[in-house]
Order: structure tokens, then C-alpha cells, then sequence
């Protein structure tokens, strides 16, 4: 049984991340073809970081991934910390809002989000792409940080007040410190969404304003150039990374806890 469960997760595994090798093998080959290999090439790569719109779409990437994640942490923090605050029945009200944007299709929240923005006569653009990416990331900031609340010690808060400090005080010299590893979590989770997002962006985004996966995919219909292997290779390694660093920054708060 046991040599059946390894080989059974050898092959979900493998079906899961074989097309991704299989990407990242022929971003090197020296043909267009995905038929054949003709030799190892950083080409693609040099052609890649030599293309402006894909550039532009890099920046714009980046960017809307920095601000959105950084301004939906901090709104996102302040909300958990004020349901994490408040009476059980109204908590569980408000944390099943919380999980209807998380549960609820990309595709509909897109489309709200565009009818919203075009109700407000806001013009859809860069600044409508950003909004919509920071609406969706704040649930996912509220549940990373939650956690941590519960598991702080109310007593600590009680006591610095006792001791003298204000509440604001208290707030960034006691709480603050003590659920920064979920504040973190919360920030790299939002910011890889963000990174990864397409759904929401095509229906939010305005001419003129595109990021790297509405440029992957206005270049995939034009048929798929050697330089989106490129590109999907790094923004791969990229997330993949995230992905390490927020499991170690996990494992390290647990060790550290037991």
C-alpha cells in the first residue's frame, strides 16, 4: 500500500509538472519549432528584456504588485485586527463577507468591478486596474493575518496600557511586532495574486494599460513565440520563490512558537 501511495503521487506530480519542464526546456531551444530541439540558446531571454511592450507590461506588473499588495496589507491588518475585536455573532457576519470575494468566480468580480468603475464614470486604466487588485487581495491579507491574532495573548495588549502606553502605542509596539510574520505572509500572498492575476485585469485594464499576463495572452492568439516560454519561465521561478520564502518565514514562526 505504501509503494502504491508514492507511485500514485509520483503520477498527480508528474501530470501537474511536466508541461511546466517541458516549458521551461524549450524557452532554451535554439528553434521556433516546439517539435524539435536544436541546440541550447539565451536568445528568447535576450529578445525578451529587448521587447518594449512586454517591458511596459513588466513594469506595469510590478509596479500595480508592489502598491496593491502594500496598501491592501495595511487595510487588510487593520480589519482583521477589528474583527478579531469584535463579538462572535457580528464576527462570523463579517468574516462570511470576507470569504464571499475569495470563493466568488474571478470572472464575476471582474465583470462588477468594470460595471462599478464605468457607473462612476471612472475611465478604466491604470488606476482602475490598481483599485481592482487591491479589492480583491484585502480578504486574503484578512485571513493570513487572523490567525496570529488569535493565537496572541490578549494580556499583553491589557498590560502595556496598564504600564502607560496609548493605544496607538500599544498597537505598533506590541501587536503589530507579535503577528508581523502573518502582516508578511499576507503581503507576499496578495503580491503573488497580484503578479499571477488575469481574469480581473482583462475586465478592469483600459487601452494603453496592459500587465504580463494580458500580454501573454494577446501574444498566445497570435501564436506562441519562444519568448512567452521565456517570460513564463521566470514569472515561474519567481512565484516559486515567494512560495519557498513564505513556507520557511511559516516553519520558522512554528519552531520558534513550540
Amino acid at each position: 500500500m505504501s509503494y502504491l501511495k508514492k507511485l500514485y503521487a509520483f503520477i498527480i506530480f508528474f501530470f501537474l509538472y511536466a508541461p511546466i519542464m517541458v516549458l521551461i526546456v524549450f524557452s532554451f531551444n535554439e528553434s521556433k519549432s516546439r517539435g524539435s530541439w536544436d541546440g541550447f540558446t539565451l536568445k528568447w531571454y535576450i529578445e525578451l528584456f529587448q521587447d518594449r511592450q512586454i517591458m511596459s507590461a513588466l513594469y506595469n506588473t510590478i509596479v500595480i504588485a508592489i502598491l496593491s499588495s502594500t496598501i491592501a496589507t495595511a487595510i487588510g491588518t487593520a480589519a482583521a485586527i477589528g474583527i478579531h475585536n469584535m463579538k462572535q455573532f457580528k464576527r462570523s457576519m463579517v468574516m462570511n463577507l470576507t470569504y464571499l470575494p475569495v470563493l466568488n468566480p474571478d470572472i464575476v468580480t471582474g465583470i462588477s468591478l468594470m460595471l462599478l468603475f464605468i457607473f462612476l464614470k471612472i475611465r478604466l486604466g491604470f488606476l482602475t486596474l490598481l483599485l481592482a487588485h487591491i479589492t480583491f487581495n484585502i480578504p486574503y491579507v484578512i485571513i493570513s493575518v487572523l490567525p496570529k491574532l488569535k493565537q496572541l495573548n490578549k494580556h499583553i495588549y491589557e498590560a502595556a496600557l496598564d504600564l502607560g502606553a496609548s493605544p496607538s502605542y500599544a498597537l505598533r509596539k506590541v501587536i503589530i511586532p507579535e503577528i508581523m510574520p502573518g502582516i508578511i505572509t499576507g503581503f507576499l500572498l496578495a503580491f503573488t495574486l497580484s503578479l499571477d492575476d488575469f481574469v480581473i485585469s482583462f475586465f478592469t485594464t483600459g487601452s494603453g494599460v496592459s500587465n504580463l499576463s494580458i500580454t501573454i495572452y494577446s501574444m498566445a492568439r497570435r501564436g506562441i513565440n519562444p519568448k512567452i516560454n521565456a517570460l513564463s519561465t521566470i514569472m515561474f521561478v519567481t512565484v516559486l520563490l515567494l512560495l519557498i520564502i513564505v513556507n520557511k518565514r511559516m516553519s520558522k514562526t512554528n519552531i520558534i512558537k513550540e
